[in-house]
């Protein structure tokens, strides 16, 4: 049963997606990382409480930190509850961590998050994307494919309606 939910997506276990970054920046590849949370900030986002919006990845002292993430105060807190856009570590591996700050000393590289998500074993991810950014051209050219690949699948559709 499990499986075949997995197959037609019924069950997505995201949380929230950064359709911005794949808007402004070429993602050229993506880790998996995890995040320390608190016991609030983890209710907040099972109750979609999470915001991707204006976020970046940074390395300090060879760790990887989130930034600019806002995971809305839990409602039933109280004292417990933590800054909601404080600075947040990811944990990687350090061979990973290594291979991202080489990447990022290219000119032109950020870290982006460009999704989190709950893993099978109902853990927080974050996944991080090496993203270059677009020039103008280059999200006109994406907004021009992607409106012409609608009008296609519209087309067909009414072709087979009709």
């Amino acid at each position: 049963m499990a499986k075949r939910a997995q197959e037609t997506g019924r069950h997505d276990r995201r949380i929230a997606t950064n359709k911005k970054a794949y808007h402004d920046y070429h993602v050229e590849e993506t880790i998996e990382c995890g995040v320390v949370l608190t016991g609030t900030e983890i209710k907040s986002i099972r109750a979609h409480g999470l915001s991707l919006r204006e976020s970046y990845v940074t390395i300090r002292r060879n760790e990887l930190w989130l930034i600019g993430v806002h995971i809305k105060p839990y409602s039933h807190g109280g004292m417990a509850n933590v800054d909601p856009v404080r600075d947040r570590k990811l944990l990687a591996h350090k061979r990973q961590i290594r291979a991202l700050a080489a990447k990022v000393k290219e000119k032109g590289y950020t870290l982006v998050p460009t999704r989190v998500y709950f893993s099978p074993s109902n853990r927080v991810k974050v996944e991080v994307g090496v993203c270059r950014g677009k020039k103008l051209y280059d999200k006109r050219a994406t907004i021009a494919a992607r409106d012409a690949q609608r009008d296609i699948e519209r087309a067909l559709k009414e072709r087979t309606r009709g």
